[in-house]
């Protein structure tokens, strides 16, 4: 009998070892209730051609807290601090302030951010396995929101390693995480934002 249990554990564990992406992404979300990872980001035009990148540190804690750090080729923070959505550009000393509802669904950094947000604004289906990775897509519900399809990339662990983002306009955001760390602790200011004196503020 035990050796019959122990077969049909070892036929079992290839399905455990291909969960499929969608079912990476809940396991992330259901696990990960904060995080911290380096980041590269890079837009392509409609013909594919590579017109920004960019790179830095991310960071998130649910619900809707999380700091954005761009650190080439320009400094820029984005900072949700739970009510509000703050980007600040320090070369042009301008901060862009608007209530954090208005980013969910749209922002990567809302996205991850939220408990459940990707699951409520878009249709989850998987899109396979590439360079060892199991992907999803995600197609909007409706037509108010930036991204029309994005899609997500799970490694073996469960961890989330890529998103690429479509928006309305032809162009695609491609976002690639490393170093994660999950489940961080955070002091309560790290999701805070003050705008620097003198800056110019637009929005509320």
């Amino acid at each position: 009998m035990k050796k019959i249990i122990a077969v049909s554990l070892l036929l079992l564990l290839p399905l455990y070892a291909h969960a499929g992406a969608i079912a990476k992404l809940k396991t992330f979300i259901a696990s990960t209730h904060s995080a911290q990872a380096d980041f590269t980001q890079e837009v392509h035009d409609q013909n594919g051609k590579r017109v920004q990148s960019a790179s830095g540190v991310m960071q998130f804690q649910r619900p809707g807290k999380f700091r954005w750090t761009y650190q080439k080729p320009y400094a820029q923070i984005i900072v949700g601090d739970g009510a509000k959505f703050w980007m600040y550009d320090a070369d042009l000393n301008q901060v862009t302030v608007k209530k954090l509802d208005a980013a969910l669904g749209s922002s990567p950094a809302a996205l991850l951010s939220g408990n459940n947000e990707i699951e409520r604004g878009f249709v989850l289906q998987e899109d396979g396995s590439d360079a060892g990775l199991e992907w999803l897509q995600a197609s909007a519900k409706t037509t108010d929101t930036s991204f029309g399809k994005i899609r997500m990339g799970f490694n073996a662990q469960s961890e989330l390693v890529a998103m690429e983002l479509n928006d309305t306009f032809g162009h695609q955001t491609v976002l690639r995480f490393s170093n994660m760390r999950h489940n961080p602790k955070f002091p309560a200011q790290q999701f805070q934002f003050t705008p620097p004196k003198g800056a110019d503020v637009l929005g509320e």
